[in-house]
């Protein structure tokens, strides 16, 4: 279902800051905390919010990739989720991981998930209640399903997508990223080889789909910023970033808020691919 008459295509995936704090003592919510700032949790969390950090928890502790189905199953778990509860996801920089972890989350079959509309940025600008008490949840046995690769690019289902004539590719990066000025955005440590973009991908950095408050815009301000990129309902769409979280974001946009059918994240992102040996690379920067 596409989003219309200024509704989101899946209400369901947001919720509104009212909404988390009249549910803080819900058994049936869980709500989890992911940062790209690994200490902000441990400064202040909205009450009951259990914290992720993305570096040791959202990734394979030996090779590049998400956590392994066991590993996954062992953090809900741990959460005190069950494969009913209902997984509200929150952070800081409009929902970078928060988002990300969303992601993983449907790739694992959890259905039942959500995100903080506006994230900590929101929450904290209402003046709500942090807390610093660590919640200690009862200990579930969740059990995830196979991984729905549908929702997931790999690199050579990329190189696939280059030019063909009903695929998009969206560089959801800063244009100084997709133009090769730089790599990585300052402070960044996870790098590539090379700068550039992957061709024909089309430049629609993520910040641009949020208002000031953190929020998504609304359904005709997210179509009227795609749409003249060439980013459609038509199209078979692959997101990609730096490492696939600013990416899950536009996943996210696309997928849930404009019901987009076939929207992929490619988190291998770019870099993987500016580090892989003869991979076609696009640098205006260089060129010059």
């Amino acid at each position: 279902m596409a989003a219309s008459n200024g509704k989101y295509a899946n209400e369901a995936a947001l919720v509104s800051t009212e909404w988390v704090a009249s549910h803080l003592d819900d058994p049936n919510v869980r709500l989890v905390e992911v940062d790209v700032d690994t200490t902000a949790y441990e400064q202040g969390h909205v009450r009951n919010a259990v914290g992720w950090n993305w570096q040791t928890q959202l990734g394979d502790p030996v090779r590049r990739d998400i956590p392994g189905k066991e590993d996954w199953e062992k953090l809900l778990s741990d959460s005190g989720i069950g494969n009913d509860t209902k997984i509200v996801f929150y952070g800081d920089n409009n929902n970078w991981f928060a988002t990300f972890a969303y992601w993983v989350a449907q790739l694992y079959g959890h259905k039942n998930a959500a995100l903080m509309n506006g994230g900590r940025k929101k929450w904290e600008l209402e003046n709500r209640e942090l807390v610093t008490d660590v919640p200690q949840p009862q200990r579930t046995t969740y059990r995830a399903s196979e991984q729905d690769t549908g929702l997931r690019a790999l690199q050579h289902e990329v190189r696939q997508h280059i030019a063909a004539p009903s695929a998009a590719l969206v560089d959801v990066r800063s244009p100084a990223e997709y133009n090769g000025e730089v790599i990585a955005p300052p402070g960044m440590s996870e790098t590539a080889q090379r700068a550039g973009r992957i061709p024909g991908a089309a430049n629609i950095p993520w910040a641009q789909t949020a208002n000031e408050d953190g929020t998504f815009k609304s359904p005709e301000q997210l179509v009227a910023l795609y749409g003249p990129k060439g980013i459609d309902a038509q199209k078979d769409i692959i997101t990609y970033c730096r490492i696939g979280e600013r990416s899950s974001h536009t996943w996210f946009v696309l997928k849930e808020l404009l019901g987009y059918p076939k929207v992929r994240n490619y988190d291998g992102s770019w870099t993987e691919w500016g580090s892989m040996i003869g991979a076609p690379i696009e640098n205006p920067t260089a060129a010059k």
